[in-house]
């Protein structure tokens, strides 16, 4: 007779067991200690020292940061003086630090300066928080939505690319001269850069991040604010800072092309008019506020957070930063 086949041996099942918090970490420790060698414990304590000498040194002033800036700047300052000195121009065509200095005087007083400085000021950074505010939300729902990226990620890059500068004379049809045309055009500048900047930080959100938000259940909301905004914040700093910077441009070129109405004076404003009065101090003077704004905010605003955004994530060693 033939023999019955060999009945299937069932697997065991295994029930989950729960383990204390404390329990947790006697088997860690347990674990570390029996995989970790000596030449392992001198390394590990080695690192130690070093992250601590880290943290001794973030409580010093770095003068470097301070000092290299000033002299760099004190060289080009020489550098222009000896240009103007040789005569090769004149002083009406290129006038000498001296004269913008004075010029620079000359507008505080009469409170030109206060104005144009106060007017893009605060242009730029209410115009920079609402773009940020309109951004984000659609940022991360283009790198959320498959369908709705491939139908709108090639537009936001193109006008990313579209010098903004090309909006200025539809928004003056649109809003004449008033503020809202300046609005609009910084809004055009600012808004693709941040929303591209946060989708290419989202694409490189390693994809365990997404499992583990979803095994502990989170809802797509709370995936989308607590799990990929925040692993994200490399990105998405890159595209504000980028978005600054075009808003901060594009919000000069509203401010020389659109003159007149009720549009106030502003930095933008006070360059075309040294160059309707064919004053190269006013416009010198103006060029150095502008770019002086822009270094005073990566300075104070954008290269604080960054650096302590790459700290936290022990990405700044080895950096120049």
């Amino acid at each position: 007779m033939p023999s019955n086949p060999p009945l299937l041996e069932e697997e065991p099942v295994v029930e989950p067991v729960e383990t204390t918090a404390a329990e947790t970490r006697h088997v860690h420790a347990a674990l570390t200690r029996t995989s970790t060698g000596n030449e392992d414990l001198r390394e590990l304590e080695s690192g130690l020292d070093s992250l601590q000498s880290d943290a001794d040194r973030k409580h010093r002033i770095d003068w470097s940061r301070i000092l290299l800036p000033v002299a760099a700047l004190v060289v080009l300052v020489l550098v222009w003086q000896f240009y103007v000195s040789l005569g090769m121009k004149r002083r009406d065509l290129v006038p000498g630090p001296l004269d913008v200095v004075a010029q620079m005087g000359s507008l505080w007083s009469e409170g030109k300066l206060q104005e144009s400085m106060w007017t893009s000021l605060q242009r730029g950074v209410i115009g920079f928080l609402i773009s940020v505010a309109i951004a984000t939300p659609v940022g991360l729902l283009l790198a959320q939505v498959a369908p709705l990226r491939r139908a709108f990620g090639p537009l936001i890059s193109g006008l990313q690319v579209l010098p903004s500068v090309a909006w200025v004379p539809a928004a003056i049809i649109w809003f004449g001269l008033t503020d809202a045309t300046v609005y609009f055009v910084v809004f055009m500048g600012a808004i693709p850069s941040i929303i591209n900047g946060l989708i290419s930080g989202v694409d490189q959100i390693p994809p365990q991040y997404r499992r583990v938000g979803t095994v502990l259940g989170a809802s797509r909301l709370q995936m989308a604010l607590q799990v990929i905004l925040p692993a994200a914040l490399p990105g998405y700093l890159s595209g504000l800072k980028q978005g600054w910077a075009f808003s901060w441009r594009s919000l000069m070129a509203a401010e020389i092309i659109a003159v007149g109405g009720t549009i106030g004076f502003g930095l933008g404003s006070l360059l075309d008019q040294g160059r309707t009065l064919s004053d190269m101090s006013v416009v010198m003077a103006a060029i150095l506020l502008i770019l002086g704004v822009g270094i005073l905010i990566e300075l104070l605003v954008f290269g604080p957070i960054e650096k302590r955004l790459l700290r936290r994530r022990g990405l700044l060693a080895g950096s120049t930063r």
